[in-house]
């Protein structure tokens, strides 16, 4: 046999060999080709070694344990950190990569190619699916070391290491199946994004909703297994049941009831992937074409605004009709957890040990409405550029600042009920004494800047980005990330309890790490020196911030959030209108 047939043998075993078929035959073998496959690798081991010695040095100093009783507590929270901030990060990822992947092939009009070609619907399903999930199984596989390395301190088994990993691979699992669907069910970016992330959410609710309501019962008990963060919880305290006398730490009926909800979507999405694609648009296109029959000319007109970029982002529907059922969607949720706070009473105390759960409960919503305004914003680009339209507006009269102040415009107002909800929260709890109208004030204001800095963010990755998909990936991922740092700092400030002077060194090494992301993210187009100055100051002022307040500061943390998020949006708008021109391939030179 010649090398030739030896090499196309081989090729078409693996092919063959492969359930998910040549789709993710090709990502298995290009990706170990690529440099950011490597620094995915050694990048999230290393992060958590770092945050392995950020939380030693803050619980410990620089002194040794006393017993082997103080290394296996710190073993056991240590693990704890770890698990919760692993299963949020593969799971958002596995969110994001698994509907990005589908939604980057329609964006490029690539899937109807696929579509016409002899791919099984498995084939592409499965393909897509596990493409997308690759860089996430290999995250799920370096973390594996990592977390048995905290069972020699002692705390902490071999079961639960192998579990969380079995917990995490399902849950990746389902976030990606279920983003998978979304994709090939809608067309638009946005729209894809926004009700999975929404969709998640809202399942997630349904899921403890129906467990409060049906407690103790074979419902209640079903609908627990579908929430791998409960499940997390029960690993993480063998002896949470009171009827356990033994640790228990299996978690298989969570992975078993996840896995088989994945096969449900997947195979939803395989039995309608050809209904659903291509869509209706494509075929009506096609109809008209082949009957010869003239779309109806729209005999009035709507006049124009002077700002035309503006006017199509909020006079016309660019986004699609279904951004209302979107928007629907966020404010049932933010009801259902009003309903919630309002019926259940609480005990007084505070979540996690550091905030009420009307905080709790706003903080959510605010989380959720800044990664919706920051989805909207990136794909306001993308969209564009994938439909090769951002073309055609280079080659008009429209002047940087037209063009970037109207997709800022634009995503404002598309999104301003979103935005809405939280500041609802904050008036209702006003009006209630759980907040004194100063610091509502402050707050109200600390809110609206960092909405302003999420929209410029999804703009600026959307300018800095040929490729929408890198560009979604880097605007949405450096927010994700962003909110996971300041969870992580929040946990391991209120473990150490010391000053801000003993805790800033133990945090220097953590700090310094977000510090060199955000300037790649930041400045990976724009090597401005305003970047750089935000992307060095903006992790210690945002520790400073969550230090102050744990201690009860005010006017101080809305000064530093106002003063370095805004500074930061600046330094973003500047060079989007500046450099414009030159980021999009335009000419920056006088018109004739």
């Amino acid at each position: 046999m010649t090398s030739r047939h030896r090499s196309s043998y081989e090729s078409r075993h693996l092919e063959t060999s492969l359930l998910a078929g040549p789709i993710f035959a090709r990502e298995w073998l290009i990706t170990p080709r690529q440099l950011k496959h490597y620094v995915t690798r050694a990048g999230y081991a290393a992060a958590l070694l770092v945050l392995m010695y950020t939380a030693g040095v803050a619980t410990f100093g620089f002194q040794r344990p006393q017993n082997p009783g103080e290394v296996a507590a710190f073993g056991k929270f240590v693990f704890s950190v770890f698990a919760v901030v692993h299963l949020l990060i593969v799971s958002a990822a596995a969110l994001l990569l698994g509907s990005a992947n589908v939604a980057h092939e329609k964006d490029r009009r690539t899937l109807i190619l696929l579509l016409m070609t002899d791919l099984r619907n498995r084939e592409l399903v499965l393909g897509k699916l596990f493409a997308g999930l690759l860089t996430v199984f290999v995250i799920i596989l370096v973390s594996l070391p990592v977390f048995s390395v905290l069972r020699i301190l002692g705390g902490v088994s071999l079961g639960q290491v192998l579990w969380l990993e079995m917990l995490c691979l399902a849950s990746a699992l389902v976030a990606g199946s279920w983003g998978s669907l979304v994709a090939f069910w809608r067309d638009k970016t946005f729209q894809t994004l926004a009700i999975s992330v929404l969709g998640l959410v809202l399942f997630l609710g349904l899921v403890e909703g129906v467990a409060a309501i049906f407690a103790g019962s074979s419902i209640g008990a079903a609908a627990e297994l579908l929430n791998p963060l409960r499940a997390l919880g029960k690993l993480l305290d063998p002896l949470s049941r009171p009827d356990s006398a033994v640790p228990n730490v299996s978690v298989w009926p969570s992975v078993c009831t996840l896995l088989a909800l994945s096969a449900v979507l997947t195979s939803v999405t395989i039995a309608r992937l050809r209904v659903w694609n291509p869509s209706k648009s494509v075929h009506e296109s096609a109809r008209s074409g082949v009957d010869g029959e003239a779309k109806p000319v729209r005999k009035v007109h709507r006049q124009v605004s002077d700002e035309p970029v503006a006017w199509r982002e909020i006079c016309t529907r660019a986004y699609g009709r279904k951004t209302v059922v979107i928007k629907a969607a966020y404010i049932l949720f933010a009801i259902l957890v009003g309903a919630y706070l309002w019926t259940v009473p609480g005990d007084g105390g505070l979540v996690l040990g550091m905030i009420s759960r009307e905080g709790f409960a706003f903080v959510a919503l605010s989380i959720i409405a800044l990664l919706l305004i920051n989805a909207q914003a990136v794909t306001a680009l993308t969209t564009e550029r994938d439909g090769l339209t951002l073309e055609l507006l280079l080659a008009t009269e429209i002047t940087p600042r037209e063009f970037v102040t109207g997709k800022l415009e634009g995503v404002l107002y598309n999104t301003w009920q979103v935005t809405a909800v939280p500041l609802a929260f904050l008036i209702v709890s006003t009006a209630q004494g759980n907040l004194s109208l100063e610091n509502a004030i402050y707050v109200l204001i600390s809110f609206l800047t960092l909405v302003v800095f999420s929209a410029m963010l999804g703009l600026h990755s959307g300018l800095g980005h040929a490729n929408s998909r890198a560009a979604i990936a880097n605007s949405l991922g450096t927010m994700f990330f962003l909110f996971v740092g300041i969870f992580i700092c929040l946990m391991l400030v209120v473990e150490a309890r010391a000053s801000l002077l003993v805790q800033l060194p133990a945090f220097l090494v953590f700090i310094l790490g977000g510090s060199i992301g955000l300037m790649v993210s930041l400045r990976r187009t724009t090597p401005s020196p305003a970047l750089l100055f935000s992307a060095l100051l903006l992790p210690f002022m945002t520790f400073y911030a969550l230090t102050g307040f744990l201690i009860g500061n005010t006017l101080g943390i809305c000064c530093v959030l106002v003063g370095m998020y805004g500074f930061t949006t600046i330094a973003m708008l500047v060079p989007a209108v500046s450099e414009f021109d030159l980021a999009l391939g335009r000419s920056s030179g006088p018109r004739e």
